[in-house]
């Protein structure tokens, strides 16, 4: 039988995904998010989508009245903790702003749940908390040491979760570190809608390509690596999505605690490669530049899933020619996001 989850952030590119799956698995799903960096377009989608009803309350995670109102007027078993900042560059430049709407909000959040009685949490967490790693691929017993304060404040909130579930063994908490989530629903209907410039290759690229941006630049093509560009573990949203699902699933299993989980493909794509495979997808060539290097990039970020595949059951299987093609596929048809 499906259970009610409360999905914080719901109207955002991995939430949205997510409620999908949610809907399609069954569950009923309730959307907390204040919509200061989505919009209530993608909840229509995907009621469309789903072909299903979702509640939708508009309210921040900090908001602990709201929360409280939420947690009194529908029977809540399950939390996914999506809502939060995530530009790393805009948390270098505001970093209160960042602890007080990740890791503050996170904190109201969990005294929330606690109130209520609901302590099965799933929290979407970053391989940002591996920093640089010294060794690929990444597995969860890596160092952990974020560089910018987006990516402390994923660690700290991770904290933050061991140390309740060490504290009360009610708590089950899963912490999905995901790699770089890019794609869009095979519909075209629901996909990534960045706020001004995009943070992350593949919408930049999407954008050149329908003709919102001149052209990509590639910073640095002197790494170490088989074409001189970055790598990294590129993953569908949807696979992401599905994910969530599988630590839901896994609850019982898993046991009390706070348990930290990879969500990759565990292959590792440069920039260059994920230029062709987009230039594939749209049927025309990228414009762009290798630039210098910026300050920060590592060389190399992959994952090793084998945790994931062992514990929830979950492996990713769509293709970087499916993620860039149903990228496209959302570009071309929302060519300024949900504003159109």
């Amino acid at each position: 039988m499906g259970k009610t989850i409360l999905v914080t952030g719901g109207a955002g590119y991995i939430g949205s995904h997510t409620v999908v799956e949610l809907l399609a698995a069954g569950h009923d799903v309730v959307i907390v998010d204040d919509l200061v960096n989505s919009s209530s377009a993608s909840i229509d989608a995907v009621r469309a989508i789903a072909g299903r009803d979702v509640a939708f309350v508009e309210a921040g995670v900090g908001d602990a009245a709201a929360l409280d109102e939420v947690f009194a007027a529908w029977p809540i078993e399950a939390v996914i903790h999506f809502a939060g900042l995530k530009a790393v560059g805009e948390s270098v430049e505001q970093p209160l702003r960042y602890y007080r709407r990740n890791l503050a909000a996170t904190s109201v959040l969990l005294e929330a749940m606690d109130r209520h009685q609901v302590r099965d949490l799933v929290f979407s967490s970053s391989c940002t908390v591996y920093g640089d790693p010294a060794v690929v691929p990444v597995d969860e017993t890596a160092p952990i040491g974020a560089v910018n304060p987006y990516g402390r404040t994923k660690l700290f909130i991770e904290e933050m979760c061991r140390d309740v579930a060490f504290a009360d063994p009610r708590w089950r908490l899963v912490l999905l570190r995901y790699f770089n989530p890019v794609g869009a629903h095979a519909s075209g209907r629901i996909g990534e809608d960045p706020r001004g410039i995009p943070n992350n290759l593949l919408p930049f690229i999407m954008q050149v390509a329908v003709g919102r941006r001149h052209e990509l630049q590639v910073f640095g093509g002197d790494y170490p690596t088989r074409d001189g560009t970055c790598i990294r573990d590129y993953i569908h949203v949807v696979d992401l999505a599905q994910g969530h699902l599988a630590a839901l699933d896994s609850m019982d299993m898993l046991g009390a605690g706070a348990h930290a989980v990879n969500l990759g493909t565990g292959q590792g794509t440069t920039v260059l490669e994920m230029v062709a495979a987009a230039a594939e997808a749209v049927g025309r060539p990228i414009p762009f530049a290798v630039v210098g290097r910026r300050p920060g990039d590592a060389a190399e970020v992959y994952a090793d899933a084998t945790l994931a595949a062992d514990v929830l059951g979950w492996t990713a299987t769509r293709s970087v020619a499916e993620m860039c093609a149903d990228h496209w596929a959302w570009q071309r048809t929302h060519p300024n996001g949900f504003a159109d």
